[in-house]
């Protein structure tokens, strides 16, 4: 395999994830609770990206929060009052599992005054991350436990210096809910493949390929700079494929790597249900008597 002479090396350890929207899919429930904080099973969706970070080498993550969102903060916290109790009722299982958020990385917060688009998101980060690269981690999917994509994404961002995205197949017809890539063959790995365009929500009959890009993108520094250039787009909002589209125009390289595991999407109530119910079923505590007792419902429905 070759290497990009743009590649330092240096491998990304922090990650953006944007969690500032209103999450108006979801309200009522929405209005007191962040949508990343929805439990699936007996863990919030946030937990699991912030796993998937951890699990990946990332050590530390920044949250952009909203009004009303601080909750998402202190489920990273210590609670040494819940500890104390699990601890006198000898249950270890749960204690761990509770001492266990607060020791997967190291949590900071930035505040989105009002949401103003992905890019704009994006953009309050700079302080924080700098010139370094960095993984931004979309507050509403992830991928199955164990999944290679998110490493994969920071090593090959390591070796190029340039952008990594995520990528999934999709039919013509989901192409209008997705930005669509345009892309050529590479030499960089089996799945990956480089970019020359980036579509915001084609046609159909617009869309240069079948290829969706997915909530997990590995940036570098230099990303800021084009934030900071790029004009609203759609709905008035900055973003963040025009700002790295701009990149692409300029020299940067921007490479893609193919994703065909199970990708968990909460961003809608449908996806959010069929979330709950893939993994309460896989789960080895409950996945048997559940998948039984949905399986006498359906059937029962079917009647």
């Amino acid at each position: 395999m070759t290497t990009n002479a743009q590649g330092s090396g240096k491998r990304a350890v922090k990650a953006v994830i944007p969690a500032a929207g209103l999450a108006t899919r979801f309200l009522p429930a929405t209005k007191a609770v962040p949508k990343e904080l929805l439990p699936v099973v007996d863990r919030p969706v946030l937990q699991y990206i912030v796993e998937e970070a951890a699990a990946a080498g990332i050590t530390d993550v920044l949250l952009v929060t909203g009004r009303g969102k601080t909750s998402m903060v202190d489920h990273f916290d210590r609670r040494p009052d819940v500890e104390q109790r699990l601890e006198e009722k000898g249950d270890t299982e749960r204690l761990a599992a509770v001492r266990r958020t607060s020791e997967l990385a190291d949590i900071y917060t930035c505040r989105q005054g009002e949401p103003l688009g992905l890019g704009h998101a994006v953009g309050t980060a700079a302080s924080h991350v700098g010139d370094n690269p960095f993984a931004v981690l979309l507050g509403d999917e992830f991928v199955e436990e164990g999944s290679s994509l998110l490493p994969d994404m920071l090593d090959l961002q390591a070796r190029t210096g340039g952008i990594v995205l995520a990528f999934i197949e999709v039919t013509p017809e989901e192409t209008s809910r997705y930005g669509i890539a345009s892309v050529r063959e590479s030499d960089l790995g089996e799945g990956v493949v480089e970019v020359t365009g980036l579509v915001e929500k084609p046609s159909p009959s617009e869309a240069p390929s079948n290829l969706a890009v997915v909530g997990r993108y590995v940036l570098p520094g230099k990303i800021f700079d084009a934030i900071a250039e790029t004009k609203p787009g759609s709905g008035g909002e900055i973003q963040l494929t025009d700002a790295m589209a701009a990149l692409l125009e300029s020299g940067t390289p921007v490479h893609g790597i193919v994703y065909r595991g199970i990708r968990y999407d909460t961003g809608q109530p449908l996806g959010y249900l069929q979330t709950v119910v893939q993994l309460a079923a896989q789960r080895p505590d409950l996945g048997e008597e559940f998948r039984a007792w949905l399986a006498e419902f359906v059937g029962g429905q079917k009647g």
